[in-house]
């Protein structure tokens, strides 16, 4: 039985790095690509797929991306296996895409191979984590109980990586659909939880901490 997998980054350069490793596979097959959240969600309701890789980061739409995108699929699509390639070597981050219940997490500086084993790994109905991500995530669980990042929530940390990428509160309020009230009060809690004092302090901690690529 054939594979069939929809590729979803807005580098074109990746999509068909991506592609060429897959059409290699006869038992694989790409049956469409997105570039974007909106062509995402799109493409999922008109094209019948059995396996979603997907880029984290994809700024510049109106739908979210990130944890918003992911988690939306997750509501829309609750079965539809999720592999992520992302350039954030965040381990918080990492967890909060986890947690989501994505099946493959795919550092996209490893190179193409490890796209295989996470194809291979959920075809198994095992979860991938690539060999970059798993000892920082083994460390922060040992770290971060008592540690700055432990202390964040999903939301937090999401609100800090928009913020950090360049984005106000006001922008991702409008993506996230939440209130400016609530975003505001997100980004003020977790630079109380971190010590950060100001707007320079939270993009040096993102930058330092591996929050956005």
């Amino acid at each position: 039985m054939t594979l069939r997998l929809i590729i979803a980054d807005d580098h074109p350069f990746i999509r068909a790095g991506v592609r060429m490793l897959l059409e290699g596979d006869s038992g694989l097959a790409v049956v469409a690509e997105a570039d974007s959240p909106e062509q995402v969600l799109s493409t999922l309701r008109e094209t019948p797929a059995d396996l979603l890789i997907t880029d984290f980061s994809m700024p510049g739409g109106q739908a979210a991306d990130g944890l918003g995108l992911l988690q939306r699929i997750r509501r829309d699509h609750p079965h539809l296996p999720i592999i992520v390639l992302t350039m954030i070597s965040n381990a918080a981050v990492h967890g909060t895409i986890l947690e989501t219940g994505v099946r493959g997490l795919v550092d996209k500086s490893a190179g193409m191979t490890e796209i295989s084993l996470a194809i291979q790994a959920v075809q198994q109905g095992q979860t991938y984590v690539s060999t970059t991500f798993r000892q920082t995530l083994f460390e922060s669980e040992f770290n971060l109980k008592s540690g700055e990042v432990a202390k964040l929530s999903p939301r937090e940390v999401e609100v800090l990586r928009l913020f950090a990428s360049g984005m106000t509160v006001t922008a991702i309020a409008e993506r996230l659909s939440r209130s400016i009230k609530t975003v505001s009060r997100q980004k003020s809690d977790a630079m109380v939880k971190l010590g950060l004092k100001s707007d320079l302090d939270i993009y040096t901690y993102a930058r330092e901490n591996g929050m956005i690529s």
